[in-house]
């Protein structure tokens, strides 16, 4: 007899003005059996997060399973905060989005500790995450004159030492909680392709919690979703998935600066009429062992 392996569910970081209830009213209604939170749709009133609880009342309350939490805003915020970007401040209260460089990523360390502790006392063992651009911007646009080594520096090995230092203790907390910490492969990240993931995990020793939530809509510039996802480093590690389709829309240049998202080149779609393969999708995500694993 089949057994299912998959269930609908449905990522709330793009429904944050809805917050918890309401998005969880829009999971239901769509048909979805869960659904996956974002962590400010679980904040508090006091600045803390909400209690255990009455977030598992809330779920039970429509009927629906909890899925983990999308933390992917806030990762990226603390990865991204030496920068000095000014892209994150859409993800930070303003009064945070006002602090130092420094102040700010302890502020953001200090916010997924307590986000880690949520998770674990909700029982979620997978967080679905990126983590942000610790290599700096000039290596993440991939620009094919860039001199990133030199006779007194070195961009890509700099970038390794800041990963391995500045994610040390949201690792090691990870690990004393049993986590899993899902990157998401993505451009403007730490790691924007299979081997790159793969080079974060030998810096770290093999840090287990460093996992992949995969995502076939960002595997759109030189490498395929197969090729991405059964890679040796990769393959292993996926814990976590979204199953999302899109479109690259043709003339359109994919690194175009273009600040209305409606007219960039990558366009996400309903599942049934994009550029992928969906049910392929599905079927490389069970030869991997991805939903034992997860």
């Amino acid at each position: 007899m089949a057994k299912p392996i998959y269930h609908s569910s449905i990522e709330g970081a793009q429904h944050g003005g809805k917050g918890l209830d309401g998005f969880l009213a829009f999971a239901k209604e769509a048909g979805a059996v869960g659904a996956q939170p974002s962590n400010y749709m679980l904040e508090g009133k006091s600045g803390g997060f909400t209690r255990p609880h009455l977030v598992r009342k809330a779920f039970e309350k429509h009927g629906l399973k909890l899925d983990g939490i999308s933390g992917h805003c806030m990762f990226w915020v603390h990865t991204s905060a030496w920068t000095g970007t000014k892209g994150l401040r859409p993800f930070v209260p303003p009064e945070v989005a006002k602090m130092s460089k420094g102040k700010l990523e302890t502020w953001a360390e200090d916010y997924l500790l307590r986000l880690l502790d949520l998770a674990a006392a909700l029982d979620i063992k997978i967080l679905p995450m990126f983590w942000g651009a610790s290599h700096g911007w000039e290596l993440a646009t991939g620009y094919p004159w860039g001199f990133w080594a030199g006779g007194d520096f070195d961009l890509i090995k700099e970038g390794e030492e800041r990963f391995v230092k500045k994610t040390a203790k949201i690792r090691a907390h990870a690990n004393s909680l049993g986590i899993y910490l899902a990157h998401e492969i993505h451009p403007g990240t730490a790691a924007m392709c299979a081997e790159e993931f793969g080079r974060l995990v030998e810096i770290c020793d093999g840090d287990p919690c460093l996992t992949v939530n995969a995502d076939p809509s960002h595997c759109w510039e030189g490498e395929d979703w197969e090729t991405r996802f059964t890679h040796p480093a990769v393959r292993d590690r996926v814990y976590a998935c979204h199953v999302k389709n899109f479109v690259v829309r043709p003339n359109v240049p994919l690194r175009k600066m273009e600040g209305n998202w409606r007219n960039r080149a990558m366009q996400f779609t309903d599942l049934g009429s994009g550029d992928l393969n969906m049910v392929r999708y599905a079927e490389m995500l069970i030869n991997i062992g991805y939903p034992a694993r997860y």
